[in-house]
């Protein structure tokens, strides 16, 4: 099976398909956005690895220390995602050769172990936490608002949450956003939110994050995208107009 799979590289970046089913032979500027996103992380060390055909199969994982989250540790390997999506694909093994690909890198490199965002409650742009527990994942940090890293280790160190997620609090008490480009989801999701914010006089802040520094400092857990109204936290979910409506009720 391991043929079936391609690392995503500098050379191939450009022509590779992003695993995504956002579905357009047009140029998708999220598409875009993506690839130039992780054409600045694949040197970092960043693995894009994907199924060698136009399908949504896929992991992606980064050195915790260059890892554009607010978790701290030593020597890990932060999981951001691994999706398999479509009938067509699940129940082929496709998710397990790429969890063990992860874990046998991680081994190989000398790391101390693979981490993961979770939550109490599965959320549905966080990937499949009872999955990664079924190879040994478990809880070893946890917030107050219901998120859980898991981490898989190998020497018996664990990683943890920066304290500056601990108060998922900002001064703002307008619709504020924080985002990158990791996503090729994000990009249409903030014009979408950028749009009915406009149409209904909903007045919104939309904080790029567009370093390792500002990532590291952020004030809520982060996968790529934070939601905070009234000045509380509110989901690392990407939002459509129904989700939205719901937020800006409270």
């Amino acid at each position: 099976m391991s043929n079936d799979f391609i690392n995503l590289t500098a050379e191939n970046l450009a022509d590779e398909h992003l695993s995504c089913i956002i579905r357009t032979r047009k140029t998708h500027p999220g598409i875009e956005a993506k690839r130039q996103w992780l054409s600045d992380r694949l040197k970092e060390g960043h693995v894009f690895r994907k199924l060698d055909e136009k399908a949504t199969v896929l992991i992606e994982y980064a050195p915790l220390e260059t890892a554009w989250v607010p978790v701290i540790g030593d020597n890990y390997y932060y999981l951001y995602c691994l999706w398999v999506l479509g009938a067509a694909y699940k129940g082929k093994g496709y998710g397990k050769a790429l969890m063990e690909y992860c874990l046998a890198d991680a081994k190989e490199k000398g790391r101390s172990g693979v981490c993961m965002l979770g939550a109490k409650k599965q959320k549905s742009w966080l990937s499949d936490q009872a999955f990664a527990k079924s190879f040994g994942f478990e809880v070893v940090d946890t917030t107050d608002y219901g998120y859980e890293l898991l981490a898989l280790s190998f020497d018996g160190t664990t990683p943890k949450f920066a304290q500056n997620v601990k108060n998922p609090e900002i001064e703002s008490k307008e619709l504020t956003i924080y985002y990158d480009m990791q996503c090729p989801y994000v990009y249409q999701a903030i014009e979408r939110v950028k749009k009915y914010c406009e149409a209904n006089d909903v007045p919104a802040n939309f904080m790029q994050v567009d370093t390792l520094q500002k990532a590291k400092a952020l004030p809520c857990v982060f996968n790529n995208w934070g939601v905070f109204y009234k000045g509380k936290f509110e989901t690392v979910n990407l939002l459509d107009a129904a989700y939205l409506k719901r937020i800006l009720k409270k």
